[in-house]
C-alpha cells in the first residue's frame, strides 16, 4: 500500500500552476518529445523529499507501481527512491530492476537523475556489463540512447573519458537535439578534468560534429577561444 500512500502524498503538494510549468517545460505538446507525458504538478525538492521519507521501507513490488505510473512526477520519485536504494541496498537487484523498467525513463530529468547513479556506478564497477552501455548508444530510443551517454558521467568523475569519446562518436550523426546537448554536456565535464583531450576530439570531429553539441562543449573554453572553435578557425 506504500505505493498508493506515495501517490496520494504528491497529490496534496500538487499545484495547478505547477502542472502548467511542468507541461511548459518538458514540452508536452503534440509533435513534441514529451507529447502525452502526464504531470500533476509537483516540484524537484517536494518529490526529494517524499522519496527520501519512504525509501528504506519501500520493496521493488511497490516502487514498480511507481516507476510504471502514467504519471511524470511519481515516475521520478521512483527512480530517486532507487538511486538512494542502489547506495545502501543490493546494487545487482536493482540495477536489474532499472533496465526491467527502462521503458519508463522516458524523458530527459529522469534518465539525468537516475543513469549516472544506478547505470553509469554499474557499468563502471562491472566491465563485463559494459558492452550494454554501448548498445544502449545504437537504442531506437532516444532515452536510451541518453541514458547510454549520461551513464558516463560517472566514469569522468573517476576520470575515465575513453567511454565518453566512443558513444559520443557513436551519437555525434544522431538527430535529436537532446542527445546533441547530453553529448555536449559530457564532453564539457570531461574538458573540465582534460583540455587537450576534448580539443583533439573537437578538431578530428568538427565538420560532423551538430552546432548545439559544440556550443554545449565548449562552454568553459576563454571567450577567444570559444569563438575559434565555432568559426572552425583553430
Amino acid at each position: 500500500m506504500l505505493a498508493k500512500k506515495i501517490i496520494n502524498e504528491l497529490k496534496i503538494l500538487a499545484t495547478e500552476e505547477r502542472k502548467r510549468t511542468n507541461e511548459w517545460f518538458f514540452k508536452t505538446e503534440k509533435g513534441s518529445y514529451g507529447y502525452g507525458d502526464i504531470f500533476i504538478g509537483v516540484t524537484v525538492p517536494d518529490i526529494r523529499k517524499i522519496s527520501k521519507k519512504f525509501s528504506s521501507i519501500i520493496s521493488l513490488s511497490e516502487t514498480k507501481k511507481l516507476i510504471q505510473s502514467p504519471i511524470h512526477e511519481v515516475r521520478l520519485c521512483a527512480l530517486i527512491i532507487l538511486v538512494n536504494q542502489y547506495k545502501n541496498d543490493n546494487p545487482d537487484e536493482i540495477f536489474d530492476f532499472y533496465i526491467q523498467n527502462i521503458s519508463y525513463i522516458n524523458n530527459w530529468d529522469l534518465v539525468d537523475t537516475s543513469a549516472p547513479y544506478i547505470t553509469g556506478d554499474y557499468f563502471y564497477r562491472n566491465t563485463k556489463k559494459r558492452n550494454m552501455m554501448f548498445e544502449f548508444s545504437k537504442s531506437e530510443s532516444l532515452w536510451i540512447r541518453r541514458i547510454s551517454i549520461i551513464s558516463t558521467f560517472y566514469f569522468i568523475r573517476n576520470n575515465e573519458f575513453s567511454e565518453t569519446l566512443e558513444i559520443a562518436k557513436t551519437l555525434i550523426n544522431d538527430e535529436q537535439d537532446l542527445i546533441h546537448k547530453a553529448v555536449g554536456w559530457m564532453l564539457r565535464e570531461v574538458y573540465k578534468r582534460d583540455e587537450g583531450l576534448v580539443k583533439t576530439f573537437l578538431r578530428s570531429n568538427y565538420d560532423q560534429l551538430p552546432r548545439v553539441m559544440l556550443r554545449y562543449t565548449i562552454e568553459k573554453m576563454d571567450k577567444v577561444e570559444r569563438i575559434q572553435y565555432l568559426k572552425g578557425s583553430f
